[in-house]
């Protein structure tokens, strides 16, 4: 909500944070956007037993994330376009040519950090729910 306030690129708290030359508020949200999806992906994968063994669903679940993260790209590309504006102004890149490319390479950190971090407490979840 606060990003809707301000535009993403103008939040007040991100403004030269760690002497950075740009606003990195859409970063976090790139993250998450990793993140949140990557645990939707693994609840049902596993509980549709769509896929068996562990390496292969986590690649399922990362390219899922990818793919997710890069139909944004491509919603925010679209917008841009079809609002006559400028895609500079709209977009919030900030000058930064690889913003695209950044903000999908964080949507893979945030995938590969929920998998890391979660899945042992989402497998302890899971089995309470099988054995009751």
């Amino acid at each position: 909500m606060i990003g809707g306030h301000y535009t993403y690129a103008e939040v007040p708290f991100f403004d030269g944070l760690f002497g950075a030359d740009r606003n990195n508020y859409d970063k976090v949200g790139h993250f998450f956007q990793g993140f949140v999806p990557a645990l939707l992906a693994r609840e049902i994968l596993i509980r549709k037993n769509v896929v068996n063994g562990k390496q292969w669903r986590n690649v399922i679940i990362v390219s899922i994330c990818l793919a997710f993260s890069a139909f944004y790209e491509l919603i925010e590309w679209w917008v841009a376009l079809m609002s006559g504006e400028d895609a500079e102004a709209f977009l919030g890149t900030q000058g930064y040519v690889w913003d695209t490319q950044s903000d999908m390479g964080l949507a893979l950190l945030g995938a590969i950090c929920s998998l890391i971090v979660l899945s042992n407490i989402h497998n302890q979840q899971l089995n309470k729910i099988t054995n009751n």
